[in-house]
């Protein structure tokens, strides 16, 4: 069990409000660097802050799962870029009217490692964990493992049926692969990506610290998870 590791009294995020989807509605309808730079005030008032605080809220606990997550509450560490990359997107609008925290190790390669992440659009958010773009070759080392010590695999995922929270997602290969596992692990096993997800459309939760209390919950039941899939690096 993965403890929590934070003085009440030190609690900082205190929710999202209606004015952050309000931004990010109105980002996405007038997505231009005039409209922008005339509401930056907004931008770090309504979305930058409250990010920063939920990963401040959150950085004691997430050590507690892995001590080398990268925890410093600031754009490029823990949270997006709201400046869209153009060279390597087909949208070419300038600004990301979604917006995201990860925790992840440092590393170059992050793209192929395990990480948690809370994502916020203008209509929905949801969070989880698991591989951003995972390479095939960590796909196969994870099928691999479950091969080898499937009990083991069962034992990482104890906590799956028991729960609602999260589903798993990901694209699966339209043949199976091996056709003697069981459903409880082929549903895994036939995956080219893998993430586990709690997907929501906006309720009153985001507006409070019940949402902090979610993420304490969910990243915590998924723990084992996450350990297992550090295990395909190895």
């Amino acid at each position: 069990m993965v403890k929590r590791m934070i003085n009440s009294k030190e609690a900082r995020f205190e929710g999202f409000s209606a004015k952050t989807l309000d931004f990010l509605r109105n980002l996405k309808a007038n997505n231009s660097k005039a409209w922008f730079e005339a509401h930056k005030d907004e931008y770090q008032e309504w979305l930058l802050r409250p990010l920063q605080s939920l990963v401040l809220d959150l950085s004691g606990f997430m050590l507690g799962i892995d001590h080398y997550f990268e925890v410093t509450p600031a754009v490029g560490r823990t949270i997006s870029r709201i400046y869209r990359d153009t060279r390597f997107s087909k949208d070419k609008s300038p600004y990301k009217s979604t917006m995201w925290i990860t925790f992840k190790r440092a590393s170059k390669d992050w793209q192929d490692l395990p990480a948690y992440f809370f994502e916020i659009c203008p209509d929905s958010y949801r969070f989880g964990m698991g591989f951003y773009s995972a390479s095939r070759e960590t796909m196969d080392r994870f099928r691999a493992m479950i091969d080898g010590e499937p009990k083991e695999f069962l034992k990482a995922i104890a906590f799956y049926p028991g729960q609602q929270v999260f589903v798993v997602e990901g694209e699966k290969y339209k043949r199976k692969l091996d056709e003697s596992k069981p459903e409880e692990i082929l549903d895994w096993y036939q995956r080219k990506n893998l993430y586990l997800v709690c997907n929501r459309r906006i309720d009153n939760r985001l507006f409070s610290r019940e949402l902090l209390d979610d993420l304490f919950h969910g990243f915590g039941l998924i723990a084992p998870f996450y350990r297992y899939l550090w295990k395909t690096k190895y």
